[in-house]
């Protein structure tokens, strides 16, 4: 509506036709404006925005055609709607193209409709020509455009993604961040409960030290069911010495990490493993298989470590299922050089999906605060150290196996090492 300045001050004799052609052409621009709101509407915007475009562009050719054909000044109305489209407007190449074509058209078709009809040189010809440097620098423009859209929406994309996983990191670390200081908890309960133990190994000696000397009073000779009771007192007091040494044992470390191996019996790590974690396994038929000599080398700790981590985990896994009586074997053979060890649950067994992730680290299938999914991670880094393998082999439904080697004492030679784990 702006431009009835121009008709006042070159055309005052179009004047009231050209305002009334504003205004209806201003109205109807409008009513497409307005009907964008409408829900069947948005699925053409475009369409109806290229339309919206047309309107002007036919309003200006009528006024060229009307007034002074190729020479007329509203020429560059038409510029400005094209180069629009390609610089203010989302249109496409395309687009911009055919809207440039169409306004082409319109032009030269007011101007050759026109009473004075139109040369191919002078006016027309120098406006043809700037109208095409317009459709192309506005399909370019409009190309560069659609490049940086694209790239827009890739990094929102990509950003929104980022976002996601941020959110979902911060998450698993909290998680992590709460099983961590429940472990330095443990850790240090540990510490306090391994400076306990000397303590505790006396008052046991001591009342080990009683009940013998009770049992040899005549008094007592003569009563069989005293006999029998200081029996059953002194196998539950053997029964704590037991434990005391086997988590003496457990919670013995040497210095560094390129130790030399001892000579241990494998027999003595598997009970101390099975009495550690007894009360796990208190309803679970453990078969023990001992084949030949299983006198292994290494760390006796680290491999009752080994030992009570499978053993947890099968128990754990064990329980989930309530239609079959759950069942442990453990068995060793010497194999030349190595000792084979295998531990076999009957236990609902792991996914092929997840049998090969088993041994990653933060990795577990519990539920959270219930791991941190580093028990397989570590025992399988100390059976390297050991020089051999940990495998996992399962059917779903059915068993779980987990098979690892050590090197057996009989078949190593003097000064043998631990490897320093990588």
């Amino acid at each position: 509506m702006l431009g009835v300045g121009l008709d006042v001050a070159l055309y005052p004799d179009h004047q009231l036709h050209f305002v009334a052609l504003r205004s209806v052409v201003s109205l109807l621009m409008l009513c497409m404006a307005l009907m964008l709101r409408a829900t069947w509407a948005q699925r053409h915007v475009q369409r109806i925005t290229f339309a919206w475009l047309l309107l002007p562009q036919v309003m200006i050719s009528w006024m060229i055609h009307v007034t002074e054909g190729p020479v007329s000044i509203y020429y560059e109305g038409l510029n400005l709607a094209v180069f629009a489209s390609g610089i203010a407007l989302q249109f496409s190449v395309w687009q911009c193209l055919t809207l440039g074509g169409i306004t082409y058209l319109m032009y030269f078709l007011a101007c050759y409709t026109h009473p004075a009809g139109a040369a191919w040189q002078g006016a027309y010809a120098v406006n043809s020509l700037l109208l095409i440097f317009t459709v192309i620098a506005s399909a370019v423009c409009a190309f560069y455009n659609e490049q940086a859209r694209a790239m827009m929406l890739q990094l929102k994309g990509e950003l929104a993604e980022k976002n996601l996983q941020l959110k979902q990191s911060n998450r698993d670390l909290a998680d992590i961040k709460g099983q961590m200081l429940q472990q330095e908890k443990m850790a240090a309960t540990g510490t306090l409960a391994a400076g306990l133990l000397h303590e505790v190994c006396n008052p046991v000696n001591y009342c080990l030290m009683a009940i013998d000397l009770a049992s040899e009073d005549p008094v007592t000779q003569a009563s069989p069911a005293l006999t029998e009771y200081l029996a059953d007192a002194k196998e539950g007091m053997r029964r704590v010495q037991y434990i005391v040494s086997d988590l003496k044992t457990f919670a013995h470390r040497k210095q560094g990490h390129c130790d030399e191996m001892a000579p241990f019996p494998f027999a003595r790590a598997l009970e101390s493993a099975i009495r550690l974690v007894g009360h796990e396994i208190k309803d679970v038929k453990v078969e023990r298989d001992l084949r030949g000599d299983t006198i292994a080398m290494g760390d006796e700790a680290d491999i009752i470590g080994v030992l009570i981590n499978l053993f947890s985990n099968a128990a754990l896994a064990m329980r989930q299922l309530q239609d079959r009586k759950p069942h442990l074997y453990i068995g060793a053979v010497a194999d030349g050089a190595r000792l084979r060890v295998t531990v076999r649950d009957n236990g609902p067994g792991i996914a092929p999906q997840l049998l090969g992730r088993v041994f990653e680290p933060f990795f577990t299938t519990r539920e959270v605060g219930q791991g941190l999914g580093l028990g397989l991670s570590i025992s399988y880094g100390v059976v390297r150290r050991h020089g051999g393998t940990l495998v996992a082999d399962s059917v779903a439904g059915a068993w779980t196996t987990f098979s690892f080697d050590l090197p057996r004492a009989a078949a190593c030679p003097a000064g043998f090492h631990l490897k320093e784990q990588p």
